[in-house]
């Protein structure tokens, strides 16, 4: 073991790096209790700790007493079934990395994470390539995170509560079975990676058009047919990746269209005549229902719509080279494009809008990968 050794990194700091050595929890123990003793009275604080391919079982009860400095520990590629309640002892720890452990059953994780110093010190936490099928409750309340990384597990959904790390830059959920993204998604503002590649999403909510740090979007290999248009506000996009999905190769609209309710045309004609109204006039739902309205995108309709409308896929160009279909809502039937079978003239004013649209939106995306 001495062979490793402290690789001293500076006045006051090291690093032990016990990487590939076949080292065991046992031998571990032991050799964390005679660092720990080398230590103590002395100035030197161990910062980094780095245990990764070896053979730990679990963590070595060692490292509860005396590590309280330490700032990295990466225990990746172990046999890891559990983090022990050794880790609440770590009250300096920012990063942590147990990548490719078995961790993912019952008490994966140690009881109190949430209350301990890690809610506040903790900002990176690499948990890819384990067994959970849930992200547990506790790392919801990791406020300092910034990136989280469970890609490789088994997770099924992923929680509205994921709105409460609000530090988070970077986001990797790719790998899962994942089916839908919850609209909390848009609640973060700090976040400028998502990876959200190889699961089973089938459409992205129109509230993430709210991410507005966001740089990088990974959706490829998923089941996505169209995206919404309001992906188009997303100004700091630089990529977008959306191969290997069955996006739609031609013009498609629904037909389905329920009329309008007798309260959406009363408020539809307040909004187009703009009726004037003030708070004493109306019931607040009334006032809350009039301040929902969406506008038409059409720009030669003009009209609104609040529950009813019409759901149409229309492609936009990117960069002058890949046309992407998103979602517009239109107010009615008679806003819709004429589909790719109609007439050549039809056609051309169709691809002409989007052109136009593409126009204003080409520079917000630097990069689209469908390829």
């Amino acid at each position: 073991m001495e062979e490793a050794g402290a690789s001293v990194a500076g006045a006051g700091e090291a690093e032990l790096n016990w990487s590939r050595l076949s080292v065991s929890t046992e031998t571990l123990e032991s050799e964390l209790e005679a660092r720990g003793e080398e230590r103590r009275g002395t100035r030197e604080a161990l910062l980094r700790l780095l245990l990764p391919h070896n053979r730990l079982a679990s963590l070595p009860r060692a490292l509860g007493n005396g590590f309280q400095h330490l700032q990295l520990l990466d225990v990746s590629g172990n046999a890891l079934t559990a983090l022990g309640t050794e880790l609440l002892a770590l009250s300096g720890l920012r990063t942590l990395l147990a990548r490719n452990n078995r961790l993912g059953g019952p008490g994966a994780l140690p009881k109190g994470l949430a209350q301990s110093p890690l809610c506040r010190s903790l900002q990176v936490l690499n948990l890819s390539g384990n067994c959970f099928q849930e992200v547990p409750a506790s790392l919801l309340e990791l406020r300092a995170l910034q990136t989280l990384s469970l890609g490789g597990n088994q997770l099924q959904s992923i929680p509205a509560e994921i709105e409460n790390l609000q530090s988070l830059e970077c986001l990797y959920l790719g790998g899962n079975f994942i089916k839908e993204i919850p609209p909390e998604l848009a609640n973060l503002p700090s976040l400028n990676y998502l990876v959200l590649c190889d699961n089973k999403i089938q459409s992205v909510p129109p509230q993430l058009s709210q991410l507005h740090s966001l740089r990088s979007l990974s959706l490829h290999n998923n089941l996505l047919t169209y995206l919404p248009r309001e992906i188009l506000n997303l100004i700091h996009l630089e990529e977008l990746s959306l191969r290997g999905n069955p996006l739609v190769v031609r013009f498609v609209r629904d037909l389905t269209y329920d009329p309008p309710t007798l309260l959406e045309l009363a408020a539809r004609t307040i909004k187009i005549r703009s009726i004037s109204y003030t708070p004493y006039d109306l019931p607040g739902n009334l006032l809350r229902y009039l301040s929902s309205a969406s506008n038409c995108p059409n720009p030669k309709c003009g009209g609104v719509y609040f529950d009813c409308c019409v759901r149409q896929i229309k492609f936009v160009d990117f960069c002058g080279k890949y046309r992407l279909p998103l979602m517009h809502y239109l107010c009615s039937p008679e806003c819709s494009s004429p589909c790719s079978s109609a007439s050549h003239s039809s056609t051309s004013q169709s691809e002409s809008d989007s052109e136009d649209e593409a126009s204003v939106a080409a520079h917000r995306m630097q990069k689209v990968l469908l390829g």
